[in-house]
């Protein structure tokens, strides 16, 4: 059972948000709602697929990613 676990979690990325969606323009906020990010200083922890990637560099000015 830890073999699995330890599988799952070797393709995830923790990613935290640091900025306020405050004047940010509405697919940025979006962005956020979508990684699961809505309050400030809250972490998520996501598959790391090229999608969530993408998701992250458009808002890489408000999240601090953890690999």
């Amino acid at each position: 059972m830890a073999k699995k676990e330890a599988a799952a979690k070797a393709g995830t990325v923790k990613v935290t948000q640091t900025g306020s969606p405050i004047r940010r323009t509405k697919d940025q906020r979006a962005t956020l709602i979508g990684l699961g990010l809505n309050k400030m200083h809250r972490t998520v922890e996501l598959q790391d697929t090229p999608e969530v990637r993408g998701m992250i560099r458009k808002v890489a000015h408000m999240v601090e990613v953890v690999d």
